[in-house]
């Protein structure tokens, strides 16, 4: 009889290496927690010169987050890290890190003892022709709405199914991002970025304490921004004061830094403290 307790799943043609659990692998167990109920947490790196950056901070982020979602994170840390050593070494790649709260039975009760699952797998970093970077971006404003969850506000956690729909309202390939709002209101973050504005020199960025995702880069840039003397705040703004905006720009720990040039009937220009952030990037 075939044993249905392992799932294999077949690599993506891009993916350069997988690890489960540190074995060059792509079966997961069927049960795991991760697969039925989004109960897990992941990362994305940018890998440079076989280096991860902003490792620390991704992985305090991880266990942060695997904390506040009840799995064990005892040695976790010292098990990614041996996990990364056994990986190819490539000059840039991206880094996907998961972690689910491992195998348990059936129903939302945690498993009395429970070993979490860990995921690592390599990939090319992709190219962008059209400089997103240097010329900026057309984005748009989706119709979906982030629900309120404070609880897991903040957490990159496996449950992306907002970011899912969001992106799957448009299909036109000259609009690289879409701007998604709070069941509040007030501006969230795009599908798969942070959002920055720029009103008057001060440097503005939404509040996440009931949605969204606290992205490394955008912890980064603010404190980038105060290390270089810019006025920043982390506030709740509307569609109006992003519209009203000198300079917008978006940011990941892959994209790093994408001006907003054109949103629908709305233009903008790349400003000068987009530019000077994306220079002490660089310069690091």
């Amino acid at each position: 009889m075939h044993d249905c307790s392992e799932l294999h799943f077949i690599p993506m043609a891009d993916v350069i290496q997988q690890l489960v659990n540190g074995q060059n692998s792509s079966d997961l167990n069927i049960q795991d927690r991760g697969l039925s109920y989004g109960h897990g947490v992941f990362e994305t790196l940018k890998i440079s010169a076989n280096k991860p950056l902003l490792w620390q901070s991704h992985i305090d982020r991880l266990i942060a987050s695997c904390q506040r979602l009840k799995i064990p994170v005892d040695a976790l840390q010292e098990q990614l890290e041996k996990d990364v050593s056994l990986l190819e070494s490539v000059e840039q790649g991206v880094l996907k890190i998961m972690v689910t709260a491992g195998v348990g039975g059936r129903g939302y009760q945690l498993p009395t003892h429970s070993s979490p699952t860990r995921i690592v797998q390599l990939f090319p970093f992709p190219s962008y022709p059209d400089q997103p970077s240097t010329l900026g971006i057309k984005a748009r404003w989706c119709s979906i709405q982030l629900s309120c969850a404070p609880l897991l506000a903040g957490i990159k956690h496996l449950n992306r199914l907002e970011q899912v729909l969001a992106r799957a309202e448009w299909s036109d390939s000259d609009i690289r991002e879409g701007i998604l709002c709070g069941s509040d209101g007030y501006l969230a973050e795009g599908t798969m970025s942070n959002l920055f504005i720029v009103k008057d020199q001060v440097l503005k960025t939404p509040d996440l304490v009931n949605y969204g995702v606290a992205g490394i880069m955008r912890n980064h840039l603010i404190d980038l921004a105060r290390s270089a003397d810019m006025d920043v705040d982390v506030c709740k703004l509307t569609k109006n004061d992003l519209i009203a905006a000198d300079e917008v720009f978006f940011c990941n720990s892959l994209i790093e830094i994408w001006p907003l040039r054109q949103l629908e009937q709305h233009s903008f220009e790349v400003g000068p403290m987009t530019r000077k952030l994306q220079q002490l990037l660089m310069e690091e």
